[in-house]
C-alpha cells in the first residue's frame, strides 16, 4: 500500500517536473526501457587532483561531496590518468578504452605536417575518426550524450552538447515556436535568476582578480581576456551543463558524461592550491548535488552516479616568466650551430591554455587582439616544429646530419635549462630504447625512471611506462621535454599559467574517482584505477552485470555479520523491479550470512525471474530458499545466503490463523508463513541460523511463534550451542509475540551497546521496528547498522537490520564474561 501511494507521488511529481516539461516542449526524444534498467551519469571534475580534493572536503568546499563519503556510502579511490595527463588522452581511454591517443594537447599532426590544438573542431574530428576505427563501441552508443567533451564518443547527432564538432539540442530550441520559448522561460525563471545572479557575482570577482592580477606584474590584456573566460566556464556553462544533464535524465538517457570544467580553468590561471580555484569547488559542489538528487529521483531508470577527474594539476612557474624568453627563443639559441635551425621555432602554445578556452566558446575577438608568435600561419612553410603547451614541449624534424641525439638533448637541457628531455635511439624503430638527458647527465628507461620520478611519485612504474611508450607515438616529438623531474621545487610550464598538466608530475597524474561502495577498484591490491578500467566497469553495469557485487568480504575474522532483509519481491518504493539494486544493497555492507523475505521465482509479477538464483549469483553466494507460497510454478518465500560453509538442516511452513480464520480485509494475511534453518561454519564453529516471516495477526504470530520456540525448531536436540533467529516477524517490540522470544533469545538492538533500537518499516519514513535479530545468550553484539540511504530507502519498503556479532570463545563461556 505505501510502497503504491509513494509510486503515485513521484508519478505526480514528475508531472511538475521542469525538466520533463523542457524535453517535451523541445520534442526531444525519450528512451522506452523498464523503469528498472540501469543508467549512469559520470560527473568529471576537470583538472582536480586527488589531494586537492582531499583539501577542499578537509576544509567544507565540497559539502555534498562529503555527506556522499559519510551517507551513502560513496569511497574516495586515486586514479592515474596516464601520461600525457590530458582531457583528450583520458576522455580517449574511457570513451574508446584507447590509451595515449594523443601525445599532448597540442602537437603535430604528421600526416600534415601542421600544428594542431585539441579544441579545433577538425583535428578533434580526425583523432576520433582514427578512435572509431580502433573501437567499435565507443561508451556512449546506444543512446548516450555528453557535455563539454572533446569527443561525441558514439553519441548521436544533437546528443553532443558544447562539444567542438557538434551542437547538441541548440537546433531544437532554435525551431521551437516563440510561445515555447517563453514557457520554457517562465518554468525555469528561477533558474535564470539564479544564474544571473552567480554570473553577476563571478563578474565582479572576475574584476577584482583581473586587477590583483595586474599590480602583481601580470600582463593586462590576458588578464582581460581571461574574465569573460572564466564567467563563461566557470557559471554559464556548468549551469547550462546541469539543466541539460537532468533533462537527459529525465528523458531516461542510459549513460550521460558531463566534464564541469571551472575548477581547471582557475588553476590555470591562478594556480591548483589558490583560493579562487577552490572557491569554484562549491559551485561544482552544489551542481553535483542536484544532478545526483535528479538522477535517484528518476522514474525511468535506476541512475548510478559516479565521480571522478581526468587528471590533476602541478604548481609550475611559466618558462618565459622565469628565463626571460619563449622555449622557442632558448632552443633556437641553444641548437643554434646545428644545419637547419631556424631563429625561430613554429610552435603552439605561447598564449597558454586561456586563449585556447576563449576561443572555444567564440571569443575570436580576443585571439585577433594577441598575435601569435610562430603560430598557424608558419605551421606549414617547414617540417621543423615546437609543440609547447603545458609542462610537456615536443620538438620536431630537427635536422642532425650527424649530430648524435645525446648531444641535442644535452644542450637543451644545458643551454635551454629544460628538466629532462628523453628521445628514442632511433625514430624510426618504435621498439628502439628511450634515452635522455636531465641535470645529472644521461638516463635511460625505464632503468632510471625511478631516480626521474623520485620517491614519492604516487605511480611510478606506470608513470615511466608511458613515458617510454609515449616516446613511440605516431604524433610524438623526436625529443619530449618535460618540465618537471625529481630534485625540483616548483615545475616549469612552457605556457603563460600558473597551473599546469600533461606532463608526468605527482599531481598532475594523480587524479581521484569517488564510486558507490559496492564497486571498487578492478585490482584491489593495486589500489587504484585506471580511465580503461572506469569504461569496462561501466560497460558492465550498463548491461546488468555489475561484477563488482561480488566484492571480497570483510577482513574481519572472529566477528559475523549478519543481515535480515525484507527485500518485498526486489521491487522499490518507486515502482522498479531490480534484483541487481537489492544486491547492490546487500554487496555494501559485505554480511557473512543474509537472511531474506518475500522472494518471488518464475512468477509472472516479477518478469519470471528466479530472483533467489539471481541475488545469489551476483553476490556469489550459496542459497538456500524455500517457498512459503507455491502456485503451479510460481514460488514466493524466503531464503539464506552465505558465503560460509553452509548445509540446510529445515525448511517447513508454520503454523496458520487459529481455528481456520482468515483475513476478510487484506488477503496477504491468508498466505502460508514459513521458516528454513541451515548451519553454517564459521572460524571452525558450527551456527544455528533460521530465517522466518510471520503472518500479519496477532493470534497467528503467537501460534507461530510458540512452533519455532518448540520441539521442531529451536528446541530441537541439533540445535544447540550458538543460534541466531532473523526475519520479519510483523510485531512491535513490545507485543507479546516479541515478549515470549525475548525470554529465550536477546534482542541484539537491546544488546548492542551504546546503541539506540531504530524502526526499519516503512523505509522513507522508518518508525516501526519490525524486523529483527534474535541471538542465543552466547553472541556478543558489537555492532547494529540499519543503513537509511538513498539507495535503501528506495530499493524495498524496509531496511535491511545488519548486526556485528562477536562469536562464542568456545570454553563454555560467554565472550561477554
Amino acid at each position: 500500500m505505501l510502497d503504491r501511494i509513494a509510486s503515485r507521488l513521484r508519478r505526480w511529481r514528475r508531472r511538475f517536473s521542469r525538466s520533463e516539461w523542457m524535453a517535451q516542449l523541445l520534442g526531444l526524444p525519450t528512451s522506452e526501457c523498464p523503469p528498472g534498467d540501469p543508467g549512469l551519469v559520470l560527473i568529471q571534475i576537470d583538472g582536480l587532483a586527488h589531494p586537492q580534493l582531499e583539501q577542499a572536503l578537509a576544509k567544507g568546499r565540497m559539502p555534498f561531496l562529503k555527506r556522499l563519503m559519510e551517507k551513502e556510502h560513496y569511497h574516495l579511490e586515486h586514479l592515474y590518468p596516464g601520461v600525457p595527463s590530458t582531457t583528450p588522452a583520458v576522455q580517449a581511454e574511457l570513451f574508446f578504452g584507447v590509451r595515449q591517443a594523443v601525445p599532448a594537447f597540442g602537437f603535430m599532426m604528421r600526416e600534415s605536417q601542421k600544428l594542431v590544438r585539441m579544441y579545433d573542431p577538425h583535428v578533434a574530428a580526425r583523432v576520433e575518426e582514427k578512435l572509431n576505427a580502433r573501437c567499435r563501441d565507443p561508451l556512449l552508443a546506444g543512446g548516450g550524450s555528453c557535455y563539454l567533451s572533446l569527443f561525441r564518443a558514439g553519441a548521436a547527432r544533437g546528443e553532443a552538447h558544447f562539444c567542438p564538432a557538434d551542437q547538441g539540442w541548440g537546433p531544437a530550441l532554435r525551431d521551437a515556436s516563440p510561445w515555447k520559448v517563453l514557457l520554457l522561460l517562465l518554468t525555469n525563471a528561477w533558474s535564470l535568476v539564479r544564474t544571473a545572479g552567480l554570473v553577476v557575482v563571478e563578474f565582479v570577482l572576475a574584476i577584482v582578480d583581473c586587477v590583483r592580477g595586474v599590480f602583481r606584474g601580470q600582463d593586462l590584456v590576458r588578464e582581460l581576456m581571461f574574465i569573460p573566460t572564466r564567467v563563461a566556464v566557470t557559471i554559464l556553462m556548468r549551469e547550462l551543463c546541469t539543466i541539460g544533464v537532468k533533462i537527459d535524465i529525465a528523458r531516461g538517457l542510459p549513460v550521460i558524461y558531463v566534464n564541469l570544467l571551472g575548477y581547471d580553468e582557475q588553476s590555470h590561471r591562478r594556480g591548483p592550491r589558490s583560493a579562487f580555484a577552490h572557491w569554484v569547488l562549491k559551485g561544482i559542489d552544489d551542481a553535483i548535488a542536484r544532478i545526483w538528487r535528479a538522477a535517484h529521483g528518476s522514474d525511468r531508470r535506476h541512475y548510478d552516479v559516479w565521480i571522478f577527474s581526468d587528471h590533476g594539476q602541478e604548481q609550475t612557474r611559466p618558462y618565459e616568466r622565469e628565463f626571460g624568453r619563449s622555449l622557442g627563443e632558448a632552443l633556437a639559441d641553444a641548437l643554434s650551430d646545428l644545419p637547419g635551425s631556424p631563429e625561430q621555432y613554429p610552435s603552439k602554445g605561447r598564449r597558454g591554455i586561456d586563449l585556447e578556452r576563449a576561443r572555444l566558446f567564440g571569443s575570436e575577438w580576443i585571439e585577433k587582439m594577441t598575435p601569435d608568435e610562430g603560430g598557424d600561419e608558419h605551421a606549414g612553410d617547414t617540417p621543423l616544429a615546437l609543440a609547447a603547451l603545458g609542462p610537456l614541449a615536443m620538438l620536431y624534424n630537427l635536422e642532425l646530419d650527424g649530430t648524435e641525439r645525446a648531444q641535442v638533448a644535452q644542450l637543451i637541457v644545458e643551454q635551454a635549462r629544460v628538466p629532462l628531455v628523453l628521445y628514442r635511439t632511433d625514430p624510426a624503430d618504435p621498439a628502439s630504447a628511450v634515452h635522455g638527458w636531465w641535470a645529472h647527465g644521461p638516463v635511460k628507461l625505464p632503468q632510471d625512471g625511478p631516480a626521474l620520478l623520485g620517491a614519492n611519485h604516487p605511480f611510478p612504474d606506470e608513470t615511466i611506462a608511458d613515458m617510454v611508450q609515449l616516446c613511440s607515438h605516431p604524433d610524438a616529438g623526436d625529443f619530449m621535454m618535460y618540465g618537471w623531474c625529481a630534485g625540483m621545487d616548483q615545475p616549469l610550464t612552457f605556457a603563460m599559467e600558473n597551473g599546469s598538466h600533461g606532463g608526468a608530475g605527482p599531481n598532475e597524474t594523480h587524479a581521484f574517482a569517488l564510486m558507490p561502495e559496492d564497486i571498487p577498484p578492478p585490482n584491489p591490491e593495486r589500489g587504484h584505477w585506471r580511465p580503461e578500467e572506469l569504461r569496462a566497469t561501466a560497460r558492465a553495469y550498463l548491461r546488468g552485470l555489475n561484477p563488482a557485487t561480488a566484492r571480497p568480504r570483510r577482513a574481519a575474522v572472529k566477528t559475523l555479520r549478519v543481515m535480515t532483509y525484507n527485500v518485498h519481491s526486489c521491487r522499490g518504493i518507486d515502482g522498479k523491479l531490480s534484483p541487481q539494486r537489492i544486491a547492490r544493497v546487500i554487496a555494501r555492507y559485505q554480511p557473512d550470512v543474509v537472511a531474506l523475505q518475500e522472494l518471488d521465482v518464475l512468477r509472472e509479477r516479477s518478469g519470471g525471474l528466479d530472483q533467489a538464483e539471481r541475488l545469489a549469483r551476483l553476490l556469489a553466494m550459496d542459497v538456500h530458499f524455500h517457498p512459503a507460497l507455491h502456485l503451479e510454478e510460481e514460488r514466493y518465500g524466503d531464503a539464506i545466503l552465505t558465503h560460509l560453509p553452509v548445509r540446510l538442516i529445515k525448511k517447513d511452513i508454520l503454523p496458520g490463523p487459529p481455528n481456520g480464520k482468515s483475513g476478510l480485509f487484506n488477503p496477504a494475511a491468508d498466505e502460508p508463513r514459513g521458516a528454513i534453518w541451515v548451519e553454517v561454519e564459521h572460524e571452525g564453529q558450527k551456527l544455528q541460523i533460521i530465517n522466518t516471516h510471520l503472518g500479519l495477526s496477532k493470534a497467528e504470530r503467537l501460534r507461530q511463534v510458540d512452533a519455532l520456540l518448540g520441539p521442531e525448531w529451536l528446541a530441537h536436540p541439533h540445535c544447540s550451542g550458538p543460534r541466531l533467529l532473523m526475519g520479519d516477524l510483523n510485531a512491535l517490540p513490545n507485543s507479546a509475540e516479541c515478549k515470549r522470544l525475548g525470554g529465550h533469545l536477546r534482542d541484539a538492538q537491546v544488546a548492542a551497546p551504546d546503541h539506540k533500537p531504530r524502526g526499519t518499516f516503512f523505509s522513507r519514513m522508518p518508525q516501526a521496528r519490525i524486523d529483527y535479530i534474535y541471538t542465543s545468550p552466547d553472541f556478543r553484539v558489537e555492532r547494529i547498522l540499519v543503513p537509511g540511504t538513498e539507495l535503501t530507502r528506495q530499493a524495498s519498503d524496509h531496511l535491511p537490520l545488519i548486526a556485528d556479532i562477536e562469536l562464542p570463545t568456545g570454553d563454555g563461556d560467554s565472550p561477554g564474561d
